[in-house]
């Protein structure tokens, strides 16, 4: 790209060489550690870096505990760039790139539950376990009209809220959904998914040039083999490459 538009979005998102980076903590499929000082690898902060190293500038990682917080954390301007699930709650907050991942989202059900396909989730006095803000939290809250959705503030609190409230369902991320099955005898996980959770990067909207840019660094990323080369190097399993926008 030419030069000034590199210039320019370096003028809109980085202060004395440095740019932040917006990472969601708690999906464990995208941010696969933490070293001891707290600097994230996997996918999504690897992104980061090569994004910094397209601008030629320093990568800050500013890591949240969970996606609301860090959805947060740009109307704070607590970062420059995040990576985080494109939902449209979000997007007139953050402004998106397409994907660059998705992650199909469905639900999981106990030996013996009446509930047989997806369709027969959203029944009065289903309850449903989620992460609360999830991308699939956002996405059940639009569409849910019957069951009732049961938020806990993490990913493994919503796996322990349903096994001690005896809740019906639990909705989350196929990929943990699966390992989730396995602590659970005779439990089963529904065939299909309700939707998947498309993986972006996105800037604040006030930010046209960079979030063009980010855009197009994304699309490349998918192009040239870049996002299936880290999902292999984080051996992540049950996510996909987003299709090019």
């Amino acid at each position: 790209m030419a030069d000034s538009i590199i210039q320019k979005v370096r003028e809109e998102l980085t202060e004395k060489n440095i740019i932040r980076i917006g990472i969601n903590a708690s999906n464990f499929l995208l941010v696969s550690s933490l070293n001891s000082n707290g600097l994230p690898f996997g996918i999504a902060p690897d992104l980061g870096r090569f994004f910094a190293q397209a601008l030629d500038v320093y990568p800050n990682f500013i890591v949240f505990d969970n996606p609301g917080e860090l959805a947060d954390g740009g109307l704070k301007g607590a970062w420059d760039i995040a990576f985080v699930g494109n939902e449209p709650q979000r997007a007139k907050d953050i402004a998106f790139s397409a994907p660059y991942l998705e992650i199909p989202v469905t639900f999981l059900v106990r030996e013996g539950s009446k509930i047989q396909v997806l369709s027969d989730v959203d029944q009065v006095g289903n309850r449903i376990s989620v992460m609360n803000r999830s991308a699939y939290d956002l996405y059940l809250s639009a569409t849910i009209k019957n069951a009732t959705i049961v938020r806990a503030q993490s990913i493994n609190e919503s796996f322990e809220q349903f096994i001690r409230d005896d809740l019906e369902v639990l909705g989350g991320l196929k990929p943990r959904l699966v390992s989730d099955c396995k602590k659970i005898p005779g439990s089963r996980i529904l065939d299909g998914r309700i939707t998947t959770v498309k993986q972006s990067a996105g800037t604040l909207p006030i930010h046209k040039e960079s979030a063009q840019y980010l855009h197009d660094f994304i699309e490349q990323a998918k192009a040239t083999g870049l996002v299936s080369d880290l999902i292999k190097k984080y051996s992540v399993h049950g996510v996909l490459v987003a299709p090019p926008a």
